[in-house]
């Protein structure tokens, strides 16, 4: 089985616009736009025969252009992420099989979690959505909770059922942690890091499927799969040596730099 890496993105963003073409700035003191950022992470990722930005915006596709970059151009209609790498799809190569949404804000992702998911799926034929999660390191969850304080979303968490299914994914830290108890200091949060992988007729079948309640009041593409009764495997991971953090926020752009930095990523 071939697997395919595809970076949705788009320009208009109701929390940070123009959040693609952000600059980060790495250990070197160069910034670089956040797409290119996770194209970057992208290439790391051992067992992808190919790497490709979906957009709908000609500034994000110039940008990726200019670095050497694939992009397949996809509708302005389209409504998410899954949506934008199934109207992808005809442009793929044809032996592909496994489709990675590698998110666009996902730059930090470890290499080897991607990996984990390509082999997963190449080992479970039957498995037609896979994503990953991480237990939350202290460090994270204050990040989450602080955000949460303020009314910002700083990520997604996500619970599960005793075979490692999806039961939900929400912007709120679930489970709740009362304040002051001892779960604080190694906390049973799972934190969902967008990075899924999925068979083309699962994506065939999300894209027929109609926009649910849950998925428009959560603002998560991914509930329509379990509203729709199809299983997400969840791979649950270690946490890896830094804190997995996604610019969803302007506020996020200093942490981030600060990871870039200690892990000596130009």
């Amino acid at each position: 089985m071939t697997a395919a890496i595809v970076i949705p993105a788009r320009y208009q963003s109701s929390r940070f616009p123009g959040k693609p073409l952000a600059p980060l700035v790495g250990a070197t003191g160069i910034a670089k736009p956040l797409i290119r950022r996770s194209h970057e992470g992208a290439s790391r990722v051992r067992g992808a025969t190919s790497i490709h930005v979906a957009t709908d915006d000609d500034r994000i596709a110039q940008a990726v252009r200019g670095f050497g970059g694939g992009v397949v151009m996809t509708p302005a209609s389209c409504r998410n992420g899954t949506e934008r790498i199934a109207a992808a799809l005809p442009a793929l190569p044809p032996e592909t099989d496994i489709i990675v949404n590698f998110q666009g804000d996902g730059l930090l992702t470890p290499p080897d979690l991607v990996e984990r998911l390509i082999a997963h799926m190449q080992a479970n034929p039957d498995c037609r959505v896979a994503t990953v999660a991480v237990r939350c390191s202290p460090s994270a969850y204050r990040h989450l909770i602080a955000d949460q304080a303020e009314g910002r979303v700083g990520g997604t968490t996500v619970v599960l059922d005793a075979r490692g299914n999806a039961l939900y994914f929400s912007k709120r830290v679930l489970p709740h942690i009362p304040p002051g108890s001892e779960l604080e200091s190694d906390p049973p949060v799972l934190l969902h890091l967008g990075l899924y992988a999925y068979r083309r007729e699962a994506l065939a079948a999300y894209l027929a499927a109609p926009e649910t309640d849950l998925e428009r009041i959560e603002g998560l593409e991914q509930l329509r799969f379990l509203v729709k009764r199809i299983p997400v495997h969840v791979l649950a991971a270690d946490p890896p040596e830094w804190d997995v953090i996604e610019l969803n926020n302007p506020t996020d752009t200093a942490p981030i730099e600060a990871i870039l930095k200690a892990r000596s990523i130009p």
